[in-house]
């Protein structure tokens, strides 16, 4: 028995264009295989994102910026180097005094001399050791300039004298890996042997060398004034270069950017005390801290100078 067909059969066997819409639309309609290919495509996209991300941090990673170069502080202390001690650094032309002692004595003036040496002598010394006035020798107000490199310079205390560093280490490994962030160098002097020998390299295989003219040598040292537990790791570190410590003294080498550093740190903490020259500093005492993987040194304690008036 035939079954009659419903209106909307009956519509689309009859309307060919409506038949052919039906068509284009199954051909339109998302098939498994698109669905599958497009979730591949996706993953391969968002993989691809990742690794490349990863690759730009490893690539950043193992740049290395060099820091911006800091404008050096040079310092010039006044020094008296060779020049000696005493009466009459200021230049004067000689007193009506002064003439007559320069002009050739007489040979009964000699004799007399001869016969006063012994007490002559001691009375210059005496006179050379007060802060008197020579009477016969001109108004000079003597070599007041400190010891230190030859020249007027400024009223500054060395940095030598007036800077301190402190370290703070559990064991040895650790001391050494601050000493080489900041590529310190250990030596030692003195006793039998002729130069310094350096050791460097100080957290891994320590490499030693040596300086043989030791006026060559221009960085900043330091030597302990103290007994100290760090101290003994110096030693232990010399004695991993097979540097021989017997009799000798031990050494801190500052590089001149750590120095420059020290010396910027240095005067920045000072302004921030209301002290802004370096001549008002009389110790800075700087101490390692550690920040992550990093080190770096900061200012624990200053003392100034008193006022001149």
């Amino acid at each position: 028995m035939a079954s009659t067909p419903t209106p909307s059969t009956a519509t689309s066997i009859e309307n060919p264009r409506v038949a052919a819409r039906l068509r284009e639309r199954e051909k339109l309609r998302t098939s498994r295989f698109d669905s599958v290919t497009s979730l591949f495509m996706a993953l391969i996209i968002f993989i691809g994102t990742f690794v490349s991300m990863l690759f730009i941090i490893w690539l950043t990673s193992r740049w290395s910026f060099p820091p911006l170069a800091i404008e050096p502080i040079i310092e010039n202390p006044a020094g008296r180097g060779e020049n000696p001690e005493g009466f009459e650094r200021d230049f004067e032309p000689p007193g009506a005094e002064e003439v007559e002692e320069l002009m050739e004595p007489t040979l009964q003036d000699t004799l007399e001399a001869v016969t006063d040496a012994v007490s002559s002598v001691a009375g210059a010394l005496a006179t050379t050791d007060t802060a008197a006035t020579a009477t016969t020798s001109g108004t000079g107000a003597g070599d007041s300039r400190p010891p230190g490199p030859p020249g007027e310079g400024e009223d500054i205390i060395p940095r030598f004298e007036r800077w301190q560093l402190n370290f703070t280490a559990r064991d040895v490994r650790s001391y050494a890996t601050q000493l080489d962030y900041f590529k310190i160098e250990l030596g030692a002097i003195g006793g039998s042997i002729q130069g310094v020998d350096i050791a460097s390299n100080l957290s891994s295989r320590v490499q030693k060398s040596r300086i043989q003219d030791t006026a060559s040598e221009k960085r900043l040292y330091f030597m302990w004034n103290s007994p100290s537990p760090l101290m003994e790791f110096d030693r232990q570190l010399l004695s991993s270069a097979s540097i021989e410590l017997a009799n000798r003294q031990m050494l801190k080498f500052i590089p001149k950017d750590l120095e420059n550093q020290l010396a910027v740190i240095e005067l920045e903490y000072s302004t921030s005390k209301g002290h802004p020259s370096v001549t008002e500093i009389a110790k800075t005492v700087f101490e390692c801290k550690s920040n992550g993987g990093d080190y770096a040194f900061e200012v624990v304690s200053q003392r100034y100078r008193k006022s001149r008036k």
